[in-house]
């Protein structure tokens, strides 16, 4: 067997969700609050054009780097929202931002290469990271900072191995938002170092409060060459299953990923890239109803959260997680969800997965009445202890 997978570990959000998929089998009420999946349906606007290019026998490879409209249709939205100029040959379509992710550090690492991630960090950076050869390296972001690192912090990271950063704005799993000055002073850190940045925005159109995303490549030329700017479908259109995401960088970067992709996964799926390209150019308007009930739900669940004694939480300006400290319980992470789950229903995912023990990360992107019953069974719990 591969020894550098018997280090890895398995995904713990799938973990948790099979488990309470497995409980709702039997018969049990669950609430789950462990998927990162919106329970939207993808937009008509986006199935209608999928199932026409099925019926029309759009079935066969395309280019690696993907449709050539879908990778026309990506740079003109990133110029159109984001500010970024991108010709489509720099653009690499993928099957899913996951996988996106993988392909750049497969392209960028060789063994023993350093990247930094700040911590809370999505589960995935880290084993990425590791089966690419490189060395995940960890920046605390504790809740006296918001969850985000400073650019001393990261400075202090980089070593003469370190070859990447990975910044999650909106982040997975804590819902941190990084403001413009904020995402400049960390990328001039990382330009002034030779160190490459990987922006990971799948949660972009998902903010609140008048926070707003911004791209970081989009500050500054020498910012922008140093970038490279990763994204999806799944989050905005809620397009989970489709699997389809892409990665828009320097035209190096893009020509090794694309090398990479070749001999893994091919071109992803053909039928799949019609929807996305409606997807982009027709169906934001279903972006602005889902955002509206992400707001209810995440006021709602915050309010609740904030009235359990024992529990405290960062309120997040972005994605659809709660990210509550539980270290005044007694329990670490992973034990507290499992007896959440065994004694009340309740799915969660133990923060030890993203980088942090004294927290759980809870996904509001289910109905508000879900909410409302989950986290008082959170409570009942929490009273127990």
């Amino acid at each position: 067997m591969n020894r550098v997978l018997q280090d890895i570990q398995p995904s713990a959000t799938l973990a948790i969700s099979s488990r309470a998929r497995a409980l709702a089998a039997a018969g049990h009420s669950v609430c789950n609050f462990s998927a990162g999946e919106t329970d939207f349906d993808t937009p008509a606007g986006a199935v209608a054009p999928t199932i026409a290019a099925l019926e029309a026998g759009e079935t066969r490879y395309t280019p690696i780097a993907g449709l050539p409209g879908l990778c026309r249709a990506v740079a003109a939205k990133l110029e159109r929202e984001n500010g970024l100029h991108y010709d489509p040959a720099q653009i690499l379509v993928s099957c899913g931002a996951k996988h996106s992710l993988a392909n750049v550090f497969f392209a960028i690492l060789n063994p023993g290469d350093e990247v930094i991630i700040p911590a809370p960090f999505w589960l995935s950076y880290p084993e990425m990271v590791r089966l690419a050869g490189g060395v995940p390296v960890f920046v605390s972001a504790p809740e006296s900072q918001a969850l985000k690192i400073t650019p001393a912090q990261l400075s202090a990271a980089i070593t003469p191995r370190t070859v990447a950063m990975v910044l999650n704005s909106p982040c997975n799993p804590t819902g941190a938002v990084y403001s413009a000055d904020e995402l400049r002073a960390l990328a001039e850190v990382c330009v002034a170092r030779g160190v490459w940045l990987v922006a990971d925005e799948i949660y972009e159109k998902l903010v609140y409060d008048g926070a707003r995303h911004v791209s970081v490549a989009s500050l500054s030329p020498a910012i922008y060459r140093r970038t490279i700017t990763v994204n999806g479908f799944s989050k905005a259109y809620a397009m989970t299953g489709w699997r389809s995401g892409y990665t828009a960088a320097a035209p190096e970067v893009i020509k090794a990923m694309s090398t990479f992709q070749s001999h893994t996964a091919s071109p992803p799926t053909t039928f799949v890239q019609h929807g996305c390209i409606a997807a982009l150019e027709a169906c934001d308007a279903s972006i602005v109803e889902m955002v509206a009930a992400f707001a209810a739900r995440r006021e709602r669940m915050f309010a609740l959260l904030s009235a359990i004694p024992g529990l405290s939480c960062v309120k997040p300006m972005g994605a659809f997680y709660m990210f509550p400290n539980i270290s005044a319980t007694g329990l670490d992470s992973r034990s507290f969800c499992e007896r959440l789950i065994d004694r009340q229903h309740v799915a969660a995912v133990p923060g030890v997965a993203f980088g942090s023990d004294s927290h759980i990360r809870l996904s509001y992107a289910c109905g508000l009445a879900e909410v409302e019953e989950g986290v008082g069974r959170l409570a009942a719990f929490v009273s127990t202890l």
